[in-house]
């Protein structure tokens, strides 16, 4: 029998035979009668530090039976039989095309090629091995290259990220979100750690291998192809162009375009397809030294090596709006992540061992169509793009990013010399008044809120912490309207996927829909002509 115990409260020094020991104890069987034994969750209880305790849940097999308390943290797992799944009947005239590789692009294409689907994946930037020296090239001073950016390339936005694989969401297609990642080179850890990260050099090696994946399972991945145009005819997507003369036909079109392809949604906007506007939240990102940060979370327990940096999420909500923390990266950087000429926009950036010197997190507020200046579905874009142009100016036309300590920005003024604190910025800074690049509404709520954060993460509102300007792309501005069937309203064959789309917010929840359009896609199709 398998069975699931949970909430073992451990020390920080104990170890996995410790960890066995108690389990033993708890289910009333010897250490020596366990076929297997697995850790499911590991989550880190900092509630009464210095005193932090490891708690897990783990997965024990046995032949001996126990007897299981009808309360408690032990219950039995039973075996689910997974029904078959049924393929559709409509034979697909030619391999579907998947646009976009990120995590919905990228996880539409695995499994559909697992599935003898054969996917084209096409991708406007370059391969992740090309598109870091681009990058890299950018933040160094060089030109933007505004197809292959930290926005566009391979793996999408969130190459150049935390590589956060937490998410809110409840569907057990996360579980298959991790496993492939794993398969691709994650670490193990990433199957049970409460909060989940590869970092960003991690990540780009586990985006290489799923690539090498798709294209040995018989798909093929394309760079350098950006989709310029959409075949749309009587309501059904017959293909694509490419780079403006190419055109490859395909009954069924995977749109998977991520939160900043722009230029892609005028395009299908321009081509009869549905948008609405939708809220996201815009603001700075804030800095602090990551030992100010570990001990506020852990106390005298900070330096313990079971712990490492610690990280945090804190919100405050106003009478219409939100404050709170996005994309908290311990031991990080603050990236360049402009994608269009004449604006700078931010990110966070984290790798794997999370050991840079600074705390980053972007500080945002809501904000939503009534902000917007009209209501047309694109107006979210134009309101991004006006703060990114300011934040452009403020930081001197050169693609430097606007900086300030936060007792300057509280109080109005020009930083003139940087305390304790010492931007991590990729690029080149300057000094500015952030109050310039956001909106006053953004700015006054920002301001009010820091005093909260700070009762409640000692140290937060320390003067000497540094902000930078702006971030602006917490999510994507706009929804493409599916239907019941995922499928792009009034359009058949063209399947919307991901953040870009509207409907993911991250790594893992993006993935997870791919997944689920590649599963419409299947139950729809067949692939016998393929």
């Amino acid at each position: 029998m398998k069975i699931l115990v949970y909430n073992l409260k451990m020390n920080l020094d104990d170890t996995i035979y410790d960890l066995k020991k108690v389990t033993s104890k708890k289910i009333g069987v010897s250490e020596r009668d366990f076929a297997s034994f697995k850790i499911v969750k590991e989550s880190i209880d900092a509630r009464k530090k210095p005193h932090i305790n490891i708690v897990y849940s783990v997965m024990v097999e046995t032949d001996r039976k126990i007897r299981i308390p009808s309360k408690g943290d032990i219950r039995v797992l039973e075996d689910v039989l997974k029904k078959p799944f049924v393929y559709g009947s409509i034979k697909i005239r030619e391999r579907p095309v998947v646009i976009g590789s990120g995590p919905a692009g990228l996880f539409a294409s695995l499994i559909l090629a697992q599935n003898g689907y054969k996917p084209l994946l096409l991708e406007r930037g370059e391969c992740v091995e090309k598109r870091t020296q681009i990058v890299n090239s950018f933040w160094a001073g060089g030109k933007l290259d505004e197809e292959t950016n930290v926005q566009f390339g391979e793996g999408g936005a969130g190459t150049f990220s935390d590589g956060k694989l937490t998410t809110r969401i409840n569907d057990k297609r996360s579980e298959m979100v991790l496993e492939e990642f794993y398969k691709s080179g994650a670490p193990e850890e990433i199957l049970y750690k409460a909060k989940p990260h590869i970092g960003t050099d991690v990540l780009k090696k586990v985006v290489c291998n799923m690539r090498k994946r798709i294209i040995d399972l018989g798909g093929e991945v394309r760079f350098n192809a950006k989709v310029t145009d959409f075949l749309i005819k009587d309501g059904k997507i017959e293909g694509v162009k490419v780079n403006n003369y190419e055109e490859i036909h395909s009954q069924v079109v995977v749109l998977a375009i991520g939160h900043s392809a722009r230029d892609t949604f005028e395009v299908l906007y321009n081509r009869g397809v549905k948008f609405v506007q939708k809220p996201f939240s815009i603001g700075v990102r804030i800095e602090h030294p990551q030992e100010l940060i570990n001990y506020a979370m852990y106390g005298d327990a900070a330096k313990h090596p079971r712990l490492g940096a610690a990280d945090y999420q804190i919100f405050k909500k106003f009478s219409k709006r939100t404050v709170y923390s996005f994309c908290m990266c311990p031991g990080g950087v603050v990236v360049g992540a402009a994608s269009e000429p004449e604006t700078v926009l931010t990110n966070g950036m984290s790798e794997f061992a999370r050991d840079r010197e600074n705390a980053n997190s972007a500080l945002v507020v809501s904000v939503g169509p009534e902000d917007f200046e009209n209501s047309h579905p694109l107006a979210g874009v134009e309101f991004q793009r006006r703060w990114e142009r300011l934040a452009f100016q403020c930081g001197g036309r050169n693609y430097a990013a606007p900086v300030q300590r936060l007792g300057d920005f509280i109080n109005g003024r020009v930083t003139r010399k940087l305390g304790s604190v010492k931007p991590s910025y990729t690029g080149k800074t300057e000094f500015s008044d952030l109050n310039y690049c956001l909106p006053p509404y953004v700015t006054d709520l920002l301001k009010k809120s820091i005093a909260f954060f700070d009762a409640k993460i000692n140290g937060f509102g320390i003067e000497d912490a540094v902000l930078t300007g702006v971030e602006t792309r917490t999510s994507s501005p706009v929804r493409i309207l599916r239907d019941d069937n995922l499928e792009a309203l009034d359009i058949r064959g063209l399947y919307p996927a991901g953040e870009g789309a509207g409907y993911a917010g991250g790594i893992v929840s993006a993935a997870v829909d791919g997944i689920r359009i590649a599963e419409k896609i299947m139950e729809t199709y067949s692939n016998e002509s393929l």
